[in-house]
């Protein structure tokens, strides 16, 4: 099986790439066209959610930093 990356950029989306499917709360998959990468909203104003469409801009701010999250309790 292929590798997913999601790129958290900053002041933006998130970024997807790979093998993979999203799916809506029922379980229905979205179609993506043969595509391997896509931008996924993640500030909400997006007009093609889940898709990002850069409406973010001037938005949202947050850099993208990695760190690793505290055990499981």
């Amino acid at each position: 099986m292929a590798t997913t990356k999601i790129k958290v950029n900053n002041n933006g989306s998130l970024k997807v790439e790979g093998d993979f499917e999203i799916v809506d709360r029922e379980g229905n998959v979205y179609g993506l066209g043969g595509r391997t990468l896509v931008s996924i909203c993640r500030c909400g104003l997006s007009e093609n959610k889940p898709y990002c469409d850069g409406s973010h801009k001037g938005h949202i701010d947050h850099e993208a930093k990695a760190f690793d999250i505290p055990d499981k309790k």
